[in-house]
């Protein structure tokens, strides 16, 4: 139960979190790559926890999140999706505000 706890606090303590595989810097899958660039673009810093070095962040963050894969963005305490939905909401404008508005309540 405490990696449920641990979950939700980071969740509660990052307006803008993104669970991946590898780091933004050195991403280890392709969509965790993509997901991180596209925040990157977005131009605010974006908190990152690496699940391959938490394997048990990795095994309970689906039954928390109820979102099975990797990377998930968390935004205001809220999952907005993995990868594709990432994307879709860069490609379509609506990602960078989500992003401005959460790191300007910081």
């Amino acid at each position: 139960m405490e990696t449920l706890e641990e979950i939700k606090t980071q969740v509660k303590d990052n307006p803008i979190l993104l669970y991946m595989k590898g780091s933004p810097e050195a991403p280890q899958c392709g969509f965790s790559a993509q997901a991180s660039q596209v925040l990157m673009a977005c131009g605010e810093k974006f908190a990152y926890i690496d699940i391959l070095a938490n394997p048990e962040i990795r095994a309970n963050l689906p039954n928390f999140s109820e979102w099975p894969t990797f990377p998930q963005l968390f935004i205001d305490g809220e999952l907005v999706g993995g990868c594709d939905i990432i994307t879709e909401l860069h490609n379509s404008g609506e990602l960078e505000p989500m992003i401005k508005s959460a790191a300007a309540a910081v």
